[in-house]
């Protein structure tokens, strides 16, 4: 799988409260189809959930602003 898939979900986190940005994400991926993508919108860079990403086998690329990043998960 590849970020250019076409199965992309939308999850926007930036009006919520640690610990539930990751919560949802984490969350989020463990219902998403294997051949889809995720593309979080995040308030900050969100460094806790990119070990956690790496230990469940996703890839992901981040782009930042500086009103919020782009946090986009494949497998």
């Amino acid at each position: 799988m590849s970020p250019e898939t076409d199965a992309t979900l939308e999850l926007d986190v930036r009006r919520l409260e640690p610990p539930e940005p990751l919560e949802r994400i984490l969350d989020t991926l463990a219902d998403m189809p294997r051949d889809a993508r995720l593309r979080v919108v995040h308030r900050r860079e969100p460094f806790p959930l990119y070990d956690l990403l790496r230990r469940l086998g996703y890839q992901w690329r981040t782009e930042g602003a500086d009103e919020y990043f782009e946090i986009l998960i494949w497998s």
